[in-house]
């Protein structure tokens, strides 16, 4: 499945993530597996310290690098001499010329720093050194702040986003601005396998003869979401890959759609402690 981004850039709805996969051998070999089994979006970031052993992967994956859509995100919000060298790292550690797509990792709680991490990230746009740029764990105020100065709209918004916490109010909005909405953590770190949600998902899993995790994932690219569910385990991420490939009905997406609690189990985008600026 593709999303087709607001640049026209094509995107695979369903993908690798790789938050808390160990740099080295395990993100190595995660993201080798991945690919070997079909997988060719993975997602990265410069704070998960794992781009290098991603890189390394793609290399040795003897996949032509056109056909492996990579995502990395960037953290520092500085100058832009310093927000320059730590891009220039993410190319070096991921062996290659060019990112698919970019994101600012979190928000400044100044909308100016935003606002000038959005500029830096433009440039890059422009001097094609990235196929589309856009922006993670952006509430809604924080991307409307961002559109006062903002040349280039984001593509993206990569945001918490799973049976616990639909994020259907974002993805309206998003959708009016064409931007595109990206899950991470969809499996609510164990949570769908507790109450109030399992119950539900068991229901639909058996009727489909299929697993949780494959409910979830059906749930989110029938929403028109891009899914990034992150395993370490060979049989997990073969089933989360073919999780892409499970049907459902309008009526079971709205069964779990209604299991919404708001309920977040990462951090809280307006208290994250990224957001100290560096010189």
């Amino acid at each position: 499945m593709i999303k087709h981004l607001s640049n026209g850039v094509m995107m695979p709805m369903f993908g690798l993530g790789t938050f808390r996969v160990a740099p080295g051998e395990s993100a190595y070999e995660t993201v080798k597996y991945a690919l070997s089994v079909g997988y060719r979006h993975i997602d990265t970031a410069q704070m998960y310290q794992n781009e290098a052993s991603v890189g390394e992967a793609i290399i040795d994956s003897k996949i032509p690098r056109n056909e492996i859509f990579i995502t990395t995100k960037q953290l520092i919000h500085s100058s832009v001499e310093n927000m320059q060298k730590a891009f220039d790292e993410s190319l070096r550690k991921l062996k290659t010329d060019y990112i698919d797509l970019i994101l600012i990792h979190w928000p400044n709680h100044n909308k100016a720093i935003n606002q000038a991490t959005w500029a830096f990230f433009e440039s890059l746009y422009e001097r094609k050194l990235v196929r589309a740029i856009g922006v993670s764990n952006f509430q809604r105020h924080h991307i409307i702040d961002l559109l006062e100065t903002a040349k280039i709209k984001p593509m993206v918004n990569q945001v918490e986003l799973h049976p616990g916490l639909n994020q259907i109010p974002l993805q309206t909005y998003l959708e009016s601005e064409q931007i595109a909405i990206e899950s991470y953590g969809p499996f609510m770190k164990g949570g769908i396998f507790e109450e109030p949600y399992c119950e539900k998902l068991q229901e639909i899993a058996d009727h489909h003869q299929a697993t949780i995790t494959q409910v979830v994932i059906a749930w989110g690219l029938h929403r028109g979401i891009i899914m990034i569910p992150k395993s370490v385990t060979p049989s997990r991420i073969l089933e989360n890959y073919q999780g892409q490939f499970l049907e459902l009905s309008s009526h079971e997406v709205s069964e779990i759609n209604a299991l919404n609690r708001g309920k977040r189990v990462y951090t809280d985008p307006d208290n994250n402690s990224w957001s100290t600026y560096q010189k």
